[in-house]
């Protein structure tokens, strides 16, 4: 095989994601010009830095030039996310690597034939549960960038369902944004959210099933209809001349010849299937068990990447293809890294000038004059915004609920409905902003653009965006409690 194995970035979609993130940090640079400097007191409890919602000062403005900005994805390295930054990066290269090994050593295409020998006249209904699952992983454990390794595998799945890149995304990682964002009992949103509002552990759980449905609903729809127009024309693809050299891989598979896997390759995936399982171990154990969940994410890579290895020693293949394969996958996946550093220096460029607490306490002041559900929709409007800045889910949450309860309670606005619009604002956003690095890390796994991304799932994000508001709505008329 001549061709590289496993995702290789493409030089399109790398200088056009590239330069929307360029044209980001020097938006926030601009900010930490035209915003007054400011900052609130933080206080430590129970190891975690919580804001005083009544501190808020202006501060002197940081001497901060504008050759920094260009500087930022290198001084990121140096800065307080440093730790999780090189986390992401290391997990990247990692599950690269094994998926290209995967890959070349024909486990993943043996694999998913003997799949879609089960339901090859039921995809749809396949469809349907493989959503269902990612979503539930999202709704229920809070788990978001630990199931990236999955992704390649569902797109490839796709690819042999006769399909695109794009539907292999929705399915796992569109799929567990949403689960994430309609979350029942996620620990990383509605754990900490409730946890500071003084709210019951996980209350108010058979509303947000009941939101959790009617989302899976609309992905549904919007995933399925997408699917049946590309099987009728595959060159209504979104991602058609993209994505071609990967798909012919595995559309031209004889899918009778895969099901009957020679022995050796089936030893493979037997191998290949103990570590998936661990994998799953930890992603369902992680959210109860600390030590665990604080190790989750490399845990993860390193159990992939492992697995990989020995399934393609017992594949027979030889040790000099898993080398090859191995080369190919940290190759193909480098130029993420860049991008990445990019995304993370957008918060870092607006923490260094000092105008971070000034867009909250600016937020917030505008949160203070309006009814319940308008003080709701700008709960979820302030979350929203500062997913721009801060990926994660439980940082925002101990940064902007001090200062958003408070105000919540003088507007008549139940504290369960704060937690419900915040929820709403930082989860359904993850995979619209390209400062995610999760985002970058799944497109680079395929051939798709940020553009071409954002182009697909914009009728998606507006239904959600109509439905998260009539959800909000309701909350508010219903006086979602219990307080």
């Amino acid at each position: 095989m001549n061709e590289k194995a496993g995702a290789q970035i493409s030089r399109r979609a790398f200088l056009q994601s590239a330069l929307i993130l360029l044209v980001m940090m020097l938006a926030a640079g601009m900010l930490t010009l035209l915003l007054p400097a400011g900052e609130y007191q933080r206080t430590l409890i129970e190891g975690r830095q919580v804001i005083d919602s009544q501190s808020y000062r202006p501060v002197e403005r940081p001497e901060y030039p504008v050759w920094r900005w260009l500087l930022a994805p290198l001084e990121v390295l140096t800065g307080p996310d440093r730790v999780t930054l090189i986390v992401i990066l290391v997990f990247i290269l990692m599950v690269g690597s094994g998926f290209a090994v995967l890959d070349k050593c024909g486990i993943l295409q043996a694999g998913l034939g003997r799949l879609i020998g089960r339901f090859q006249n039921r995809k749809y209904l396949l469809l349907a549960l493989i959503a269902l699952f990612f979503m539930g992983l999202g709704a229920f454990f809070g788990i978001f960038e630990e199931v990236v390794p999955l992704v390649p595998l569902m797109v490839a799945l796709a690819y042999l369902l006769g399909w695109d890149a794009l539907v292999g995304l929705g399915i796992s990682i569109l799929a567990t944004n949403i689960g994430f964002s309609a979350a029942i009992t996620n620990p990383f949103t509605i754990g900490v959210a409730q946890r500071i509002a003084e709210l019951p552990p996980f209350s108010g759980a058979g509303f947000r099933a009941v939101v959790f449905l009617v989302m899976y609903g609309i992905l549904i729809l919007f995933l399925s209809r997408y699917a049946k127009r590309i099987e009728r024309n595959p060159q209504a693809s979104l991602t058609y001349a993209e994505d071609q050299d990967f798909r012919r891989r595995f559309q031209s598979l004889d899918l009778t010849q895969l099901q009957a896997t020679a022995p050796r390759l089936g030893r493979a995936m037997a191998v290949f299937g103990v570590f998936v399982v661990l994998i799953l171990l930890v992603l369902v154990f992680a959210p109860f068990v600390p030590p665990l969940s604080d190790f989750s994410l490399p845990l993860v890579g390193l159990l992939f990447l492992l697995g990989s290895i020995l399934a393609g020693i017992s594949s027979g293949a030889g040790s000099k293809t898993v080398r090859l394969a191995l080369g190919d996958g940290v190759g193909g996946i480098a130029p993420g890294i860049p991008l990445i550093l990019m995304a993370a220096s957008v918060k870092y460029i607006v923490a260094q000038g000092k105008v971070m607490d000034t867009i909250l306490y600016q937020a917030s002041k505008m949160f203070g004059n309006g009814s319940p559900f308008e003080a709701a929709l700008w709960v979820m409007g302030l979350a929203l915004l500062l997913e721009f800045f801060i990926a994660s889910g439980s940082a925002k949450a101990l940064l902007v609920m001090p200062i958003l309860l408070p105000l919540a309670d003088l507007l008549g606005v139940t504290r369960q409905v704060t937690v419900t619009a915040y929820c709403f604002g930082d989860g359904f956003s993850n995979l619209a902003y390209p400062t995610n690095p999760v985002l970058l890390i799944c497109l680079g796994l395929t051939m798709v653009s940020y553009p071409r991304w954002m182009r697909w799932t914009a009728p998606l994000w507006v239904g959600i965006g109509i439905a998260s508001v009539g959800c909000l709505a309701i909350a508010v008329a219903i006086g979602l409690g219990p307080f």
